[in-house]
């Protein structure tokens, strides 16, 4: 029960990163540029504040750091420059069908071949996406968005099979995003730039609050969780963040996405349980 506690906590924040990023950016308070690097210096200045006072070092030379920070940092900016041009639930369905796929396909070549019922379960959930995420109105998403998306996706399926190994998720979050800090400023650095009061706050909050404490907890939870286990779950999450945009944003409900609700929970709900289904019959 803990264990799903958590993982829905988790799931939770990464969802509000979307509706803070929405929020901000295409409120005009924020360019995207901007909204990534001040995302990842907050969660670097969070995490390093808990980690002071909780005690403890900060492993920057640690094996792997480099894999954790680049894929971080490729996740941050794929993420936020791809919503610049990119329908919101279509990019939704590229980031996380591109995890899914990514983390399942890893599980398999490192020899840990997923059973019949959680492909069942991810293709259950998958459908549920499509028919939440698929554009309706005819207007594509942007091929340069799309594939700055499925970066961002590659990067958060490298991320999180990275900390699968972390023995102390905290201080290899806050490692990863001090690291991952000046990538993004090299990378991101450029014309265009500009920061209302109200967007520098909003990436603060999704840096510090959601971005940074959710991936700790997030590293602390993935040491529990099978490799496509992991990636299902994280599925839910443009569907919490259709329901955080309806409430927060004004955003639309339907009966559609009530429906892909159900499917995406219904499948995520079959591949959790695939492997204890297994354990029991052995």
């Amino acid at each position: 029960m803990r264990l799903i506690l958590l993982t829905c906590l988790t799931m939770i924040a990464f969802a509000a990163n979307s509706v803070l990023n929405r929020m901000a950016v295409d409120s005009g308070a924020i360019d995207p540029s901007s909204f990534a690097m001040i995302r990842v210096v907050a969660g670097a200045v969070a995490l390093c504040m808990i980690l002071t006072v909780r005690g403890g070092g900060l492993p920057l030379l640690q094996r792997g750091r480099l894999v954790g920070a680049t894929s971080l940092a490729a996740y941050m900016i794929g993420f936020s420059l791809a919503y610049v041009t990119l329908d919101a639930g279509l990019g939704a369905l590229i980031l996380f069908g591109t995890v899914q796929v990514s983390m399942f396909g890893w599980s398999a070549m490192r020899g840990a071949r997923p059973t019949a019922r959680q492909v069942a379960g991810a293709s259950i959930a998958f459908a549920g996406l499509l028919i939440a995420l698929w554009p309706t109105d005819g207007a594509g998403g942007d091929i340069a968005g799309a594939l700055l998306m499925v970066i961002a996706g590659l990067g958060w399926a490298a991320y999180t099979l990275a900390g699968k190994g972390a023995k102390d998720p905290l201080s290899a979050t806050a490692a990863n995003f001090v690291v991952a800090t000046p990538l993004l400023a090299v990378l991101l650095l450029g014309t265009g730039l500009h920061a209302a009061p109200s967007g520098i706050a909003l990436a603060i909050l999704s840096g510090a609050v959601t971005s940074g404490l959710g991936y700790a907890l997030w590293y602390s939870v993935l040491p529990q969780l099978q490799g496509q286990t992991a990636a299902v779950v994280q599925l839910s999450v443009p569907i919490i963040a259709i329901a955080g945009g309806a409430f927060l944003l004004g955003e639309a409900l339907s009966l559609t996405l009530a429906l892909s609700a159900a499917l995406v929970i219904g499948g995520i709900a079959t591949a959790i349980t695939a492997s204890k289904a297994q354990s029991g019959r052995s």
